[in-house]
Order: structure tokens, then C-alpha cells, then sequence
């Protein structure tokens, strides 16, 4: 006669579909996360409307030109004389710098703070838009 056990042993088996599903509830929660850490080193102006692609804030000096035209480098501010010196020393080895001007701000003054700036060593401007 032949005993039957009772319990009979089952190998386990890992589940694929659930960890798929887990690992892009994860995936999306990683990319929300990232885009709310952006932050933009700029004064609050109204920016023109327009379509530009996303830029790495970490790596880029944010110009800002007010509408009253105060021009301001990281929020600190500075007048049109000392900007090459001031982007000099903040530079460190970057050569690009985001101009965020106002809607209504001065072109003229916009465009004597970017040629400024290019005498400084800048050779790429990324212009902030609003989408």
C-alpha cells in the first residue's frame, strides 16, 4: 500500500506582472518627484508665450531683466557696468546663461546685458519662455 502525503510540496513561482506594475508605479513617482525639484534661480517677471524645449537649471546662470529694467544675476542685483566682472566670477567654467526677461522690459536694455555678458566669456543664451 502507498502512503499519499498529505501535503504535497509546490515549488514557488515569482510573479512577473506584479513587478512590472510596481516598478512603474515607482518609475512615474521618481519622474513627478524629479520636475518638482526644478527650481529656477530667476525673479518672478511675465515671460513671453512661446515653445522651447526643458534645460538643465543646475548647470546655467539665470540673467533676469525686470519691466522697471533692473537687471538682476541669480537674484542678486547688479547694474549693467558691473555684470561682466560679477559673471566672470560666477561663471566657474559654465558658458551659458538663461535670460529671463519680462513681456514688457526695455529690448534695448536686454540686448546691452546679453552683448555685456557675452564680453564676459558667455557664448550661449537660452531665452526663458513661458508655454
Amino acid at each position: 500500500m502507498r502512503r499519499v502525503k498529505s501535503r504535497a510540496f509546490r515549488r514557488g513561482r515569482i510573479e512577473i506582472i506584479p513587478m512590472i506594475d510596481v516598478m512603474f508605479f515607482l518609475l512615474l513617482t521618481f519622474m513627478i518627484a524629479s520636475m518638482s525639484m526644478q527650481q529656477l534661480n530667476s525673479l518672478p517677471v511675465k515671460l513671453p508665450k512661446g515653445v522651447a524645449a526643458p534645460l538643465d537649471v543646475k548647470t546655467s546662470l539665470v540673467l533676469s531683466v525686470t519691466k522697471e529694467g533692473g537687471i538682476f544675476l541669480d537674484k542678486t542685483p547688479v547694474t549693467l557696468e558691473a555684470l561682466p566682472t560679477s559673471l566672470k566670477e560666477t561663471l566657474n567654467g559654465r558658458d551659458r546663461v538663461v535670460v529671463s526677461a519680462d513681456d514688457k522690459a526695455p529690448h534695448g536694455l536686454v540686448v546691452q546685458a546679453m552683448l555685456r555678458a557675452r564680453s564676459a566669456g558667455v557664448i550661449h543664451f537660452l531665452i526663458a519662455v513661458k508655454p
